[in-house]
């Protein structure tokens, strides 16, 4: 969704990262930090908007071991030496459709037209090992249980692959990055995607206005 905002934006500064916080924290039909399904954070987004980064730092906790969703989770200011506050008013984001896609033709034409897509993988120990060049699975694994985003395509000697970020770090794979084969559903990569369509809310600046019932909501006091 941050990847589609820029592109929406023109890659106009500063650049907004939604806040996965928010996601761990609140969305409670997955599992927090163990492990969902971009389709839930999507509908969780499209009933309720969602902060970015500079309001919801990211904690490494979640709903399942620690760190609750409240509203001044959901955006917290804080000045030296005194508590910290849910602003006034601040920038919140929404999406105004989403669904799944699958197959090489659907996911290509769905990232040419509108942004990367995030998409199931069997995260096997080829995946795990995996330090370069175009990846391909000999062994059929398709037991889905990771989530990577798959931002493009290509072709080189031949050989066609998809181009994937994974959440691994940079120090991992090519930059963060990695290469696997298209058009045979290397580790399950092309049976289930998900997409998110953001709605603009940041052309006209809308904000949220915090109410009175968030300000003394009796959760904030765990999340100061």
């Amino acid at each position: 969704m941050s990847d589609r905002i820029k592109i929406m934006r023109q890659a106009a500064w500063p650049d907004i990262n939604i806040a996965p916080q928010v996601l761990i924290s609140c969305e409670m039909e997955d599992f927090g930090c163990h492990g969902g399904d971009p389709l839930n954070a999507y509908r969780y987004i499209y009933k309720n908007n969602i902060t970015d980064e500079t309001c919801a730092v990211y904690r490494g906790r979640g709903h399942d071991n620690g760190v609750e969703c409240s509203p001044i989770l959901r955006c917290k200011n804080c000045n030296p030496h005194q508590d910290c506050f849910i602003p006034d008013e601040y920038y919140e984001y929404a999406i105004e459709q989403f669904g799944e896609v699958a197959g090489e033709e659907n996911m290509m034409q769905e990232i040419y037209q509108r942004g990367p897509i995030a998409c199931g993988i069997d995260a096997n120990e080829e995946l795990v090992n995996y330090t370069g060049g175009i990846l391909d699975d000999k062994t059929g694994a398709k037991d889905i249980d990771h989530i990577i985003s798959v931002v493009g395509w290509g072709e080189e000697n031949g050989t066609k692959y998809w181009n994937v970020r994974n959440s691994w770090g940079t120090h991992w794979g090519e930059n963060g990055m990695f290469r696997i084969i298209r058009g045979v559903d290397n580790l399950g990569i092309e049976e289930g995607c998900a997409w998110a369509v953001a709605k603009d809310t940041w052309t006209e600046d809308i904000k949220h206005v915090t109410t009175d019932e968030e300000r003394n909501d009796k959760r904030n006091k765990k999340q100061e």
